[in-house]
């Protein structure tokens, strides 16, 4: 009996390394909220919100950095309007934002999609809302 309770003890306490990965890592990030002449910083700072949360799914990833600049965005934000998923919605100019991202990706390579040990960067996150007024929510993210 107490080769089975201790057999059932050690179970339990390997089960959480037998391939169990973390949600993905925010709290070292470097956040840079830059300047724009389209957003206030509160909603460039909702929008970085919304991907701090989303991050939580990339699994096994570490974000090293998010960042908003405006030039970059506003060109992402036309390709999103004309090619991307802007294009079959009706979204307004003004209720896009694009920000990017620089995360590592640990040896699991994350949810298998990524490559093991490695770093992304420039990684873009299209973060959209219904009105001024609305909540920001993403709606895409990438290259």
């Amino acid at each position: 009996m107490k080769r089975i309770a201790l057999a059932l003890l050690a179970l339990l306490l390997c089960l959480p390394l037998a391939g169990c990965q973390g949600p993905g890592r925010t709290n070292n990030a470097d956040i840079r909220y830059g300047t724009s002449s389209r957003f206030s910083q509160a909603e460039i700072k909702s929008a970085v919100d919304v991907v701090l949360v989303k991050f939580r799914d990339f699994v096994g990833c570490d974000l090293k950095a998010i960042w908003y600049d405006e030039s970059v965005s506003d060109s992402l934000v036309d390709v999103y309007l004309t090619n991307g998923g802007g294009a079959t919605k009706s979204v307004a100019r003004g209720d896009v934002i694009v920000l990017l991202s620089d995360f590592y990706v640990d040896a699991s390579g994350g949810d298998g999609s990524f490559n093991a040990n490695s770093t992304y960067t420039g990684w873009s996150w299209t973060i959209i809302r219904d009105s001024a007024q609305g909540p920001w929510r993403v709606a895409d993210w990438g290259y």
